[in-house]
């Protein structure tokens, strides 16, 4: 198997962009080759498999949303109440809707994770590994709420992320904000609304 790094993660952002246009069935080596502008041949030099390309797919997209260091950390400046959580999902909710295709394609992988034992234990890994990492950091930071705040959270922003990327006209853009207040309102009681 190949190594040249830049080229792999150009070969799996290129899967990334086919899985969420044409689903999994339309993820073959050669739909990779073209979506990258490569030679023919160049996405089977690289991945084992077919099982193997989704899931490097899997990895490669919680490699590009995951956030740099300092954006967590400026993530955690400010008061810890209701409010800054509030903007917390905002910005989440903006982030993953703004790599579309890579929440599309990973809604494809899920699909693909009911028949693939593989592909399902690496998400089922990776999906549990960040829920930790969000309900632990959450804590350690000092915000309001707890465990529960965290999963709620998780659930109802999810489906909201799903309906806007899939489904728009359910729910218009110029509601999403105030969608997403109400979900954290919701979930996390206090005093005051946050703007």
């Amino acid at each position: 198997m190949r190594q040249n790094p830049a080229r792999r993660a150009a070969l799996l952002d290129a899967a990334i962009e086919v899985l969420a246009r044409e689903g999994a069935r339309g993820l073959t080596f050669r739909a990779v080759d073209t979506e990258a502008k490569v030679p023919n041949g160049t996405a089977s030099n690289y991945f084992a498999n077919r099982d193997d390309l989704l899931t490097q797919v899997g990895h490669r997209f919680y490699e590009r949303l995951t956030p740099d260091p300092g954006m967590l950390a400026a993530s955690m400046e400010g008061p810890r109440d209701r409010g800054h959580v509030t903007r917390l999902m905002h910005d989440l909710v903006e982030r993953i809707s703004d790599f579309r295709s890579g929440y599309l394609a990973l809604l494809e992988l899920r699909l693909e994770a009911t028949r693939r034992p593989e592909l399902r234990r690496l998400l089922t890994e990776r999906v549990r590994a960040d829920l930790d990492f969000n309900v632990d950091n959450h804590l350690r930071s000092g915000m309001p709420g707890d465990e529960t705040t965290v999963v709620l959270l998780y659930l109802a922003l999810n489906w909201l992320i799903v309906e806007r990327l899939t489904l728009p006209d359910v729910f218009p853009a110029d509601r999403i904000h105030t969608l997403v207040t109400d979900v954290v309102e919701r979930v996390l009681p206090g005093p005051g609304r946050p703007d």
